[in-house]
């Protein structure tokens, strides 16, 4: 197969979004016959059909699906290095974007930020929370610089590093006076008698999902998954809801007594928390610097929350 030439990988990624020559060729500013000749000369290019033209628009074929998806990602970069240079040029102090789980959002990341700004006060920082398998592939996109996640769950994908930087204990939530109070010994077979809440936006790539997975047992009669720990929280309080949280994420509603931590502890419960990259960036002095201290932090909190000793001292690196 012939190379590709990008612009017309450009231009197809436009017309495949707009359905339309027409309105794709007026979006980039050039002809609509133009257009059409370019997308012609692509199809010749890799000897196949890659869209379809009928009456209600243009869709792509099964294999103009495939190289839309390149040919978005190829767009994407483009334009990511052109504000880069723009930024190099004029000065700006890019942020740094970092990618991170709701139930670290909450509580571990709030810390860290406030601790590298004493450092930093200038520094600018974009934060985005959510579930892990979009944060992986929103790094592997370069919506991030990094990713803080946990690595149990999901194999690592091609073109990431990751490296552990702290113990997470995750721990069974549910409202005071839920019945599971009164039983001593729990079971996972108690659990899964009570509908259950899951902070994340795939049912498929849940925490919950990976424990009983691990321990072999069949899931709870009703899960509600959500992409917000507060959400989640609320719903545990009111209702009979059960919920897996770090002990961190809840610590304030459990020393309030709005929620309570159930009895139930196994080996699966605790998780390794780390930083994903891709693979070959480079890592400058600032975003060391942020790392270290979300590993700091992540240990202190963690460690403090499970002894409920708040006067313990931070680890030492």
């Amino acid at each position: 197969m012939p190379d590709i030439d990008p612009k017309k990988l450009i231009y197809f990624a436009t017309v495949v979004e707009h359905g339309s020559l027409n309105r794709a060729a007026k979006s980039l500013n050039i002809s609509q016959p133009a257009m059409s000749t370019s997308m012609d000369r692509l199809e010749s290019e890799v000897g196949m059909q890659l869209l379809d033209r009928g009456p209600l628009g243009i869709v792509p074929t099964s294999y103009g699906e495939i190289l839309y998806y390149h040919a978005r990602l190829i767009r994407e970069e483009i334009e990511l290095a052109r504000r880069d240079l723009v930024s190099a040029m004029e000065g700006h102090v890019e942020a740094i974007r970092i990618g991170a789980l709701p139930s670290l959002a909450g509580s571990i990341i709030p810390l860290a930020l406030s601790r590298w700004h004493e450092t930093y006060p200038e520094g600018k920082l974009q934060i985005v929370e959510n579930a892990q398998f979009d944060l992986l592939t929103g790094l592997l996109r370069r919506d991030y610089d990094f990713v803080i996640g946990f690595t149990e769950v999901f194999d690592m994908l091609d073109g990431l590093r990751q490296q552990v930087l702290f113990r997470d204990l995750l721990c069974v939530i549910a409202r005071p006076g839920h019945p599971l109070t009164e039983i001593e010994e729990l079971s996972w077979q108690d659990l899964v008698r009570y509908p259950w809440i899951s902070p994340t936006s795939r049912r498929s790539h849940t925490v919950l999902h990976h424990v009983m997975n691990t321990l072999k047992v069949g899931p709870p009669s009703q899960i509600t998954v959500c992409g917000s720990v507060s959400l989640l929280k609320s719903m545990v309080t009111q209702t009979d809801h059960l919920a897996l949280l770090p002990l961190h994420a809840a610590k304030r509603e459990l020393d309030e007594g709005r929620l309570t931590a159930l009895p139930f502890e196994d080996p699966v419960l605790q998780r390794n928390i780390a930083v994903f990259f891709r693979e070959g960036y480079v890592v400058d002095q600032p975003r060391r610097d942020l790392v270290a201290i979300i590993r700091e932090c992540g240990a202190e909190l963690s460690r403090t929350t499970a002894q409920g000793d708040q006067t313990t001292p931070p680890a030492q690196e």
